[in-house]
């Protein structure tokens, strides 16, 4: 097993490898067989120095009784699983005032694997159809459902708990809509927002869309027949509970938009070549499992890059994109539009609200109607 990290601070103990630890024992092997962006390497070596001597340190004191202690200077760096928590607490501060004081619900809108190698090969143009996509399909539901335009803000993750490619847009939307004339704010359901298989069949037909529109204009290789067959697959949506209030809801994109892949807690050991890791199998009770990676170099940085927000803000809330591939690469981006949320989202907090009609949400054949409108646009 690999000895703890080098260089600790006075009084710091680690039981457990480390990232760092890995890059630092097969960093440089990795390097000599793959080539690796420049960019990739500025992440191995910030990585690797991160809280050791070679970054220097500095001096704690407590302000109360004077107590003393060495620390190591840490590295910053947005993929370092260290470097976090200051991140964090900035990008959180600044969300506050962003929120409005409604629930909130979760949505999971995922890519089929399928996809999986165009999207390596083409992430900036096929990443951006996924959020033009989700957008698009949004905020026709709100419309035709709410009678009104929603908010979003939507977090693009590329992976899953193995660290195998995983396409996905979590997606937060306030319980409600500003009504088209800015006179109300329009609740939704406590307990229900979209349903879920009218949203899935909308999302899919909107994506292939838009693809076949890149396709068309050269942007992207022509469609196989793999991509051809995902008309006929059923896409998967996740809705989850809603939250109750929009700290409950900071506190959760906290976690979603400054994690890093692979946090060092998860790393169990290091031996022989091989690197345990521990995951949870959403698919089987949320258990925490071990999966073995024989090969180390399946953890190193790749495929780093952001991918723009094509997607257009609506008034009711602020949309903020985020991406993030392997160990992370996240931005927020802002479109034009969202110079307005400084003025909508006081006007949103600050509205009557009403009920939609219920019949807009339980009536089959305005779910039988989205179903076939997806159809004849795919």
């Amino acid at each position: 097993m690999l000895p703890a990290s080098p260089g600790l601070a006075a009084g710091e103990k680690r039981a457990r490898p480390e990232l760092a630890d890995v890059f630092r024992h097969y960093g440089e092997s990795y390097q000599r067989t793959h080539r690796l962006l420049a960019c990739e390497q500025k992440v191995v070596r910030a990585v690797s120095a991160c809280r050791t001597q070679e970054l220097g340190g500095h001096l704690d004191r407590c302000e109360s009784c004077g107590f003393e202690r060495p620390a190591y200077n840490s590295c910053r760096n947005r993929h370092c699983p260290k470097c976090q928590s200051l991140a964090k607490a900035r990008w959180l501060e600044k969300q506050t005032s962003e929120l409005l004081p409604v629930g909130y619900f979760h949505l999971v809108f995922t890519l089929p694997h399928e996809l999986n190698r165009l999207i390596l090969a083409n992430k900036k143009i096929v990443l951006g159809l996924l959020f033009k996509a989700v957008s698009k399909t949004l905020l026709e539901f709100g419309q035709t459902r709410l009678k009104g335009t929603i908010g979003i803000i939507a977090v693009l993750h590329t992976w899953d708990q193995t660290l195998k490619d995983h396409f996905h847009l979590h997606c937060l939307v306030p319980a409600g809509a500003l009504s088209f004339d800015h006179s109300r704010w329009i609740a939704a359901r406590k307990n229900f927002l979209f349903p879920v298989k009218a949203l899935s069949r909308v999302f899919r037909g909107k994506f292939l869309t838009l693809l076949q529109q890149a396709y068309e204009r050269g942007k992207l290789p022509a469609a196989n027949n793999e991509t051809k067959a995902l008309r006929k697959t059923n896409w998967i949506i996740y809705a989850k509970k809603p939250f109750g209030s929009p700290q409950t809801v900071l506190d959760y994109l906290g976690r979603y938009t400054h994690r890093v892949a692979l946090s060092n807690d998860r790393i169990l050991r290091i031996e022989n070549g091989e690197v345990t890791l521990s995951y949870r199998d959403r698919k089987d009770g949320d258990q925490t499992k071990t999966v073995i990676k024989q090969r180390p170099s399946s953890l190193m940085p790749r495929n780093l890059s952001v991918a723009s927000c094509f997607t257009s803000c609506p008034r009711a809330s602020c949309l903020s994109a985020t991406s993030a591939c392997w160990p992370t690469a996240l931005k927020n981006w802002r479109s034009l539009s969202a110079a307005n949320s400084s003025i909508s989202i006081p006007l949103c907090r600050n509205l009557p609200c009403s009920q939609p009609k219920t019949c807009c949400l339980k009536s089959q054949a305005s779910i039988l109607l989205a179903a076939r409108a997806a159809v004849r646009e795919g």
